[in-house]
């Protein structure tokens, strides 16, 4: 499309004198946040201004009648991109509730480009959508009809043009009747212009007659009235008179009643309807008027009656404030094979870019993002990629919400942004000191480096309090736990706890050892498991096997070497207890050690 051939709208900023700082500013994904540099128009600098001015380019998503208007035609559009007949009905419903122009512009491309009516039908086609955006005739007739007298209302003779002007010719004769029986010696003339009325040929697609049939037809009853303005048949009643040349086209009698016209394009389809109803589409120009300078509106109507369609959707884009009619107009055409000849230079489709564009600006809408993933489901060149960058942006308010949008991600296999996601809620619960769910988030997000973090997060916990928080979780990792070795480690040694805590000795002291053997568990913890240790070597029965109390003491004399020392400030615990309150100085638990296994290899020789 061309470029922008109008100015651009000026937005004022409070406070801010362009004449004497410089602005700057910085692209957001709906808006832009403009600031006051310390520059001077005139060179040098000063102190700026500590406020950020947010300028939005799209208020109407936020409007609570538009927000309806949003969701109910995401349905339609939805349901367009699997539903190929009786396109138009599906967006008719709610297009005209909240704007007319918008309805206006919608009916009159449905006529000319969606329905395409030949010549014939075409008149009886824009007479439908004359009238229905022209219902105050029947508001006034009501009112005459209503009234003591009808035929001698103020407005009567209004409501009988009018109807004639909209080609309601049996309502016009309903009316008529009302004057006619109050005035008995001009019964004939009435009756007259009834048969007029009612003979006046409408061209019916639906029968047999051809359109040059009808056209001898029309002709034949056209050369009938004017014989009856010839003969002055209506001459002693002006009104009559008035509404005989209205059906012969004339042009200076519709001129005369303009204000029950109202609109040029309603003066077009009347002056169309009596004097060339049979008008080919491609001809419509040619009745055209187009030396007044119309108004945005007056605009997009003259080139939707040129059949200039690219025109109607960048007339339409400059005059409306956001991407929602254009964007539905353009998809509809699109899918009724009217714009396969237009693409943009950049690669994509006219189509494409207007949804694109607005589903865009739906995502920076608290809620109403939702939807905008739907039009970027569908739009197959860039969709994915627009996606993908404005998903990481939604606001990640509670973990419903970002749950949600993991949901959305994944089934688009979106994995990179499922990681992204699980990330930053992993990192705000553990600002927030909830290590469940920060672990929780990081096996998601199969971040090794994280859990590793948080896993050591509990292996501190549980030394300062003695016990492991939320122990459902960490008694259900299963194959999560092997993300990373700290991890395995904290699902293990909380596995050890357990089956010491079901009196498993054997197994738990097997765990134990393991656990030191296979060099998972950090040294700085080794202190801990070894003094875990000691219950079990209490026990009457022998837990420890002569070759498991050698590795214990060589675990032990690995740590007591200098090759790794124990955090001197950080509190031991064993079994859940603080090593202050077991009954072992270090020297004796060594000892202890040396007994137990010198016992063992003392039974072993026997």
């Amino acid at each position: 499309m061309e470029e922008v051939d109008v100015e651009p709208t000026t937005t004022p900023i409070p406070g801010f004198d362009s004449n004497k700082k410089h602005l700057g500013f910085v692209w957001g994904p709906g808006d832009i946040l403009v600031y006051e540099t310390i520059y001077k128009a005139s060179g040098g600098s000063a102190g700026g201004c500590p406020f950020v001015h947010e300028v939005r380019k799209d208020e109407d998503i936020y409007s609570p009648i538009l927000r309806k208007l949003f969701n109910e035609s995401h349905h339609i559009f939805v349901g367009l991109q699997r539903i190929r007949d009786d396109l138009p009905m599906y967006y008719n419903d709610y297009l005209g509730k909240t704007l007319l122009s918008l309805e206006l512009i919608w009916n009159l491309c449905e006529v000319l480009f969606i329905d395409a009516a030949p010549a014939g039908s075409l008149v009886l086609h824009l007479l439908d959508w004359v009238r229905l955006h022209k219902a105050d005739v029947d508001e006034k007739a009501r009112e005459v009809l209503a009234s003591e007298s009808p035929a001698e209302h103020q407005a009567y003779w209004d409501v009988v043009i009018s109807y004639v002007l909209q080609g309601r010719m049996d309502e016009a004769r309903q009316v008529l009747v009302k004057r006619a029986t109050l005035q008995p010696a001009a019964r004939a003339m009435f009756k007259l212009l009834d048969n007029l009325l009612m003979k006046m040929p409408i061209f019916n697609p639906g029968e047999t007659q051809t359109l040059t049939e009808f056209d001898v037809k029309w002709r034949h009853w056209r050369e009938e009235v004017d014989r009856c303005l010839q003969d002055q048949s209506f001459a002693s009643n002006p009104h009559l008179e008035d509404i005989c040349k209205i059906l012969v086209g004339d042009e200076d009698v519709l001129l005369e009643h303009k204000e029950l016209l109202s609109t040029w394009y309603h003066f077009l389809v009347t002056r169309l309807l009596f004097s060339h109803p049979t008008v080919k589409p491609t001809d419509m120009h040619m009745f055209l008027d187009t030396r007044c300078v119309p108004e945005p509106l007056d605009s997009i109507l003259l080139a939707a009656f040129e059949f200039d369609i690219h025109q109607v959707i960048k007339d339409c884009s400059i005059a409306l404030n956001n991407w929602w009619f254009v964007g539905h107009l353009t998809d509809l055409l699109d899918h009724c094979k009217l714009l396969q000849s237009h693409n943009l230079h950049f690669g994509s489709n006219l189509r494409e870019f207007l949804l694109l564009e607005y589903a865009s600006g739906l995502f920076t809408h608290h809620s109403l993002w939702q939807l905008a993933v739907d039009y970027f489901d569908h739009c197959p060149e860039f969709g994915r990629v627009y996606l993908e960058l404005q998903i990481e942006r939604v606001p990640l308010d509670t973990e419903r919400k970002a749950l949600k949008v993991i949901r959305i991600c994944e089934q688009r296999q979106m994995t990179e942004q499922v990681r992204s996601i699980c990330k930053i809620m992993a990192k705000k619960a553990l600002r927030n000191n909830r290590l469940g769910s920060a672990l929780s988030w990081s096996i998601r997000a199969k971040d090794a480096a994280f859990a590793t973090l948080i896993s050591e997060r509990f292996l501190q916990d549980y030394c300062a309090k003695g016990t492991f928080s939320d122990l459902d979780l960490i008694d259900n990792l299963g194959p999560a736990m092997l993300l990373s070795d700290r991890l395995t480690f904290l699902g293990k040694y909380r596995e050890f706890h357990r089956l010491y805590g079901e009196k498993r000795f054997s197994d738990a002291a097997k765990l134990l050892l393991s656990l030191m053997t296979a060099k998972i568990a950090p040294r700085s913890f080794w202190m801990t498991l070894l003094t875990d240790a000691l219950p079990l070597l209490e026990q009457k029965e022998v837990i420890f096997s002569a070759d498991q109390t050698h590795e214990l003491m060589f675990c032990l004399e690995e740590l007591t070497s200098g090759k790794s020392v124990p955090n001197p400030d950080r509190p031991m615990q064993v079994l859940g207890y603080p090593l202050s309150n077991v009954c072992f100085p270090f020297n004796l638990l060594i000892h202890c050690f040396i007994i137990c296994s010198n016992l063992y290899s003392c039974l072993a020789r026997g």
